[in-house]
């Protein structure tokens, strides 16, 4: 007796994170040639991390607690994807997805394994934008050479903020300009 079989087009097609074998999903979720799961996921520790969803004021409040945009900013400041960060604290990627897009709020113990896997204090992840952004400035502005060129370029206009900036993401890259 035949079975029938789902149209094509409503098959998921994966590729083997071990063998690279591009195959359909099967019911088993497993590689049809090297016998390992397809769902590359990081298992759930033994203690699940608590979540607690946040409350859609706090969503549309500008100014609150975003730790969603710090955790982004931070994890993407130190070249890391949600993968690699879930694997330094030991939970799922899911879970690093849902604290950046503010779908979940972080316990306090997950918040201690975020800052220490970001190699940054607790307090980084709890301060609002504006603040987090203000830091970020008076660190750049306590260099006496940057605090120098900032004062230079307030009173430059956008063509010229635009030739500079140009000329700096030159230097920056090591290409030289010939004359």
């Amino acid at each position: 007796m035949a079975t029938m079989m789902a149209p094509v087009e409503q098959r998921e097609v994966l590729r083997c994170d071990h063998c690279s074998l591009v195959q359909f999903r099967a019911a088993s979720s497993m590689c049809r040639k090297c016998r390992k799961p397809l769902d590359v996921e990081e298992p759930e520790p033994v203690a699940a991390p608590a979540l607690s969803l946040v409350p859609p004021a706090a969503e549309s409040e500008g100014s609150g607690i975003q730790v969603a945009q710090a955790v982004r900013d931070l994890r993407r400041v130190r070249n890391l994807s949600q993968r690699q960060l879930a694997g330094r604290m030991g939970v799922p990627r899911t879970y690093i997805s849902k604290i950046e897009n503010g779908k979940a709020m972080p316990t306090l113990s997950s918040l201690e394994r975020l800052a220490k896997a970001l190699q940054v204090d607790i307090s980084a992840l709890l301060r609002d934008a504006r603040t987090r952004h203000k830091d970020e400035a008076a660190v750049l502005l306590a260099d006496p050479f940057l605090a120098e060129i900032a004062g230079f370029a307030a009173s430059l206009d956008a063509l010229q903020k635009s030739i500079f900036l140009n000329h700096v993401r030159e230097l920056a890259s090591g290409r030289r300009r010939m004359a």
